[in-house]
């Protein structure tokens, strides 16, 4: 394993263990040379997975993406990077369950909507507004009533 620090492709393993509820296995490193510790994890490899984004482009699924955003809707709610771990692992598992290898971001936004949804309604209404591109404070207002009423999320967000 290549150390991020000095690209030595030598390190010892410290300490394994599984993680993500058994999905991927954990490995503290130190590399032989510089001697810097870092984390890899060690997981199944899936079918690949390609999204058609919204103008017909098609690229390869990223966790690492997904990430990002739910980080971004949840900072400073109180959801633990563990619970986000959790839910992109959750969402990830969704989608490579499915028949077709081929997913539509906004199948992906209403995931996320889905389950940010049952965690937190701040990181929900935070990932709607990027996701569902609002243009002011009418759409929040609009997709805060709509909640109220107990309306699934595909029915929240604005068209157009």
């Amino acid at each position: 394993m290549q150390c991020p620090y000095c690209q030595h492709h030598n390190s010892r393993v410290l300490e394994s263990r599984s993680s993500e509820a058994g999905q991927s296995i954990r490995r503290r490193r130190e590399c032989l040379i510089c001697k810097h510790r870092f984390t890899t994890y060690e997981r199944v490899e899936f079918v690949p997975i390609t999204v058609i984004k919204q103008d017909g482009k098609r690229e390869s699924f990223d966790r690492s993406k997904l990430l990002r955003g739910i980080v971004r809707a949840c900072e400073k709610t109180g959801v633990s990077l563990q619970r986000i771990e959790t839910l992109v692992e959750d969402i990830e598992a969704e989608i490579q369950q499915q028949t077709k290898r081929e997913v539509s971001s906004e199948a992906i936004g209403q995931l996320v909507l889905k389950y940010l949804r049952q965690e937190n309604e701040v990181a929900y209404i935070r990932f709607a507004s990027v996701y569902g591109r609002f243009q002011g404070i009418t759409d929040f207002v609009e997709t805060l009533h709509a909640m109220q009423r107990g309306l699934e999320p595909s029915s929240l967000l604005p068209h157009g």
